[in-house]
């Protein structure tokens, strides 16, 4: 997978309506403190957990800040990740490196006895970390830079 600049946007879903022309793409709308997002949500969107995208729902959409986007408002991105989100938790979505820090230098990671590490169709991950993309759950984290963290679950997209 290329390198991709992911920014999470947070929010909940205020409504979903599916393209007239194209019945395998859905615009999802989430709203936040920040106002109205857009989302397409295509057959190449990983929605996590293979969940049932609904009305209502708090959820951390991630768009690739690397690709052009149309200059409409609201903004319109095309969701790389959605996925439902605990309002307690934090979703991170990038690479990290051989020490589990990420390549963006917001996160590091110390994988815990409970830290459930899967691939994207939820089967065990027991090779490294190190270079792959990962969706990252978890609550707390240190005052320290980076921030670290022992992640809940880790999602590894192979």
């Amino acid at each position: 997978m290329p390198s991709m600049n992911l920014v999470p946007v947070n929010g909940v879903i205020q409504r979903i309506n599916s393209f007239s022309n194209n019945c395998c793409m859905l615009e999802v709308t989430i709203r936040n403190s920040d106002g109205i997002t857009n989302f397409i949500v295509s057959p190449d969107t990983y929605v996590i957990n293979e969940v049932r995208l609904r009305a209502g729902m708090n959820v951390t959409a991630f768009y690739d800040a690397s690709l052009p986007i149309p200059l409409i408002f609201p903004p319109q991105y095309q969701a790389i990740f959605i996925g439902r989100r605990n309002p307690t938790e934090t979703i991170y979505a990038g690479e990290f490196d051989g020490s589990l820090e990420s390549l963006d230098g917001a996160l590091k990671l110390n994988i815990g006895r409970s830290t459930e590490i899967v691939t994207s169709n939820g089967q065990p991950f027991d090779c490294s970390l190190e270079g792959q993309m990962l969706i990252v759950y978890y609550s707390a984290t240190t005052r320290s830079i980076p921030p670290q963290t022992t992640p809940r679950k880790i999602i590894v997209i192979c």
